[in-house]
């Protein structure tokens, strides 16, 4: 059985990951000139997507990589890579290339596609988030073990939803510098949850590096 910290660093890695308040910014931006009930219903389909692409992950996730012929502990290594470039966005305050492109950025003018693209996928539910979720998952196939992945992925998709549902008081509150410095914050975090997932994907990818 895996220890409950596992689960708890879990939940701390995916809700640095997803960081909330670097959306706040974005999300405003995105919404803008939208009533409150525009906005809470952004809020509500953004948060549902997250959750159920992570929850796919989670549970098809390691499946296809076996049929792509990739190995977890390599998945571990570059998923490592991919947080480890998020972070360093964070760290600089600018705009995450992994996270979405100016492309994608360009498809939220109509507003029934905002919700989901980019602010759902892949501004919060993007490669680091998924990576995630299918290296913990990979962890055990017990069915406590799923129960919990899950039940950390909603209690984080709980926390966007109050975060993004108090964006506007949030923002106005915290100000630029206030939400650049948590950014960092979450930033400096992550480069050592991305450090600690590479680690562990290179001690079995080669197991001498474990001695």
């Amino acid at each position: 059985m895996e220890h409950w910290t596992e689960y708890t660093r879990f939940f701390s890695a995916l809700l640095v990951i997803l960081d909330p308040f670097m959306a706040i910014p974005i999300f405003l931006g995105l919404t803008t000139g939208y009533s409150h009930a525009e906005r809470a219903r952004v809020v509500r389909i953004a948060v549902v997507t997250v959750a159920l692409v992570l929850i796919v992950a989670a549970m098809v996730g390691e499946t296809v990589l076996r049929w792509m012929g990739t190995s977890l502990p390599s998945f571990r290594v570059g998923g490592g890579i991919v947080l480890f470039l998020m972070a360093l966005a964070m760290l600089q305050a600018r705009e995450d290339p992994v996270r979405t492109s100016p492309r994608e950025a360009d498809s939220s003018a109509e507003r029934a596609t905002v919700a989901v693209v980019p602010l759902a996928v892949p501004l919060l539910a993007g490669p680091g988030a998924i990576s995630t979720v299918i290296i913990a998952m990979g962890r055990s196939s017990a069915p406590y073990h799923i129960f919990l992945l899950i039940l950390c992925i909603f209690l984080v998709c709980t926390v966007l939803w109050v975060v993004l549902h108090l964006a506007e008081p949030i923002g106005s509150h915290l100000g630029d510098l206030g939400l650049h410095v948590i950014n960092r914050l979450f930033g400096l975090i992550l480069v050592a949850i991305a450090v600690e997932i590479a680690a562990n994907g290179l001690r079995q990818l080669f197991p001498a590096l474990a001695g």
